[in-house]
């Protein structure tokens, strides 16, 4: 059975950080390329950054510079460094697991607030 358990979520002020993690199971993690999406209220899902198996990563504009993504495949783990946070920043944070011709794997979500 495929797991990925989102943690680090929670409220932090603007201009603070959070590190996310997403622990993998049931899956061969160094074989997927991981990534990282969110999704605000009224929006819709969008992709944040994106590590593959080959460590090659992909951010979005929003994020470039402020965010990093990495992966450690012996802990089966895939991280988000979120610095500079913005109240734009706010969203249900999931991570997903892709690989191709394999319908994607998603974790549950981890809620990032980012107020005053």
């Amino acid at each position: 059975q495929v797991q990925l358990v989102e943690s680090g979520g929670g409220l932090v002020q603007p201009g603070g950080s959070l590190r996310l993690s997403c622990a993998a199971s049931g899956i061969t993690f160094s074989i997927y390329a991981m990534g990282w999406y969110r999704q605000a209220p009224g929006k819709q899902r969008e992709l944040v950054a994106e590590v593959d198996s080959g460590s090659r990563t992909t951010y979005a504009d929003s994020v470039k510079g402020r965010f990093t993504v990495s992966r450690d495949n012996h802990k089966n783990t895939v991280y988000l460094q979120m610095n500079g946070l913005k109240p734009e920043d706010t969203a249900v944070y999931y991570c997903r697991a892709q690989r191709a011709f394999i319908t994607p794997y998603w974790g549950q979500g981890t809620q990032v607030t980012v107020s005053s």
